[in-house]
């Protein structure tokens, strides 16, 4: 009988290489090296990478920066806990930007949890840093209202109506930054940070889209509500910060103002701070994915190298 066709050693050892499996605890090494280093990197310095604002970040920091002193704003935080990673950051940085603006600051919520992110805003900006501000005087925050669309409608016609008395339970009427406000439109700008349902997208359907060229609105959201958002931008929404790169590239823009060339304290680079680590991640990723496609292609090219070099022998 015929003798099968013996393999060249060369093919024998490519074949054998190119079927050894790849541990993939090395991916998770490199994973953990990419987060880490950043993390410390930025820790021990303090120092973070810059950013370069996109026209929709530039927009909203325009929006505040140009209202004069004493105007009232009106700030919803419709958001929980739960996207706190996401959104805290950017809440912080628009209500350090009013406080330093002097603008006189209404926090209200349609979520249930949202008073508390303001309240937790309040103490870690206002009180901390802007002392001198007075409540009731300077800011007030109006706490939770159940209702959803129903309430937006409400502050159109009746801003007292939808939120009678504010978090500490004094009645609208005795406090004194609510004076001369009463209905929404009083309000020449809305910023609104929201999650998802109530949020951004239906303050725009419900409230700046019956009355544009009377007020704006600009709104920091996370990444999953923010595509909704863009088809807004610009002419019912003036501005748009969208997920933790949204609140870096705010959070550049107003440590600029405020800070010029000193380093902010670590409250005001949180976002900054969390992009170090997503960036090498990304990079990482992106590695990655050439390599194995630079690997898959050399396998292929040596298994029909092999194929050829067995076939001539036979």
């Amino acid at each position: 009988p015929a003798q099968p066709a013996r393999q060249r050693p060369g093919v024998e050892r490519e074949r054998r290489v190119s079927k050894r499996p790849f541990d993939r605890r090395w991916i998770f090494l490199m994973m953990a090296i990419a987060v880490a280093v950043p993390i410390l990197v930025i820790g021990l310095t303090g120092r973070t990478f810059p950013e370069t604002p996109p026209p929709a970040a530039r927009a909203a920091f325009a929006a505040i920066e140009k209202l004069p002193e004493g105007t009232p704003v009106l700030l919803t935080f419709d958001f929980d806990p739960a996207s706190a990673g996401e959104l805290q950051p950017m809440a912080t940085s628009f209500v350090r930007h009013c406080a330093a603006k002097k603008l006189k600051m209404v926090f209200i919520s349609l979520w249930p949890l949202g008073g508390a992110m303001a309240d937790s805003a309040i103490k870690r900006v206002i009180e901390a840093d802007f002392p001198h501000l007075v409540y009731g005087t300077d800011y007030v925050s109006m706490g939770f209202q159940a209702g959803n669309e129903a309430v937006m409608k409400l502050l159109l016609t009746d801003f007292a109506r939808a939120f009678p008395s504010d978090s500490r339970g004094t009645p609208a009427s005795q406090i004194p930054v609510l004076k001369g406000i009463s209905r929404a439109t009083d309000f020449p700008l809305v910023i609104a940070v929201s999650a998802g349902y109530p949020g951004a997208k239906e303050w725009i359907q419900y409230v700046i889209s019956a009355n544009l060229g009377t007020m704006e609105i600009v709104a920091g959201s996370t990444g999953v509500q923010a595509p909704q958002l863009y088809p807004y931008f610009p002419r019912q929404m003036t501005g748009i910060l969208g997920a933790i790169k949204g609140a870096a590239e705010y959070e550049a823009l107003v440590n600029a103002k405020l800070d010029g060339d000193r380093l902010p304290p670590a409250k005001y680079l949180e976002a900054q701070r969390r992009m170090g680590p997503q960036l090498f991640a990304h990079l990482l990723m992106v590695g990655l994915i050439i390599a194995g496609n630079v690997i898959y292609f050399r396998q292929r090219g040596a298994s029909r190298r092999g194929a050829q070099v067995a076939g001539g022998a036979a």
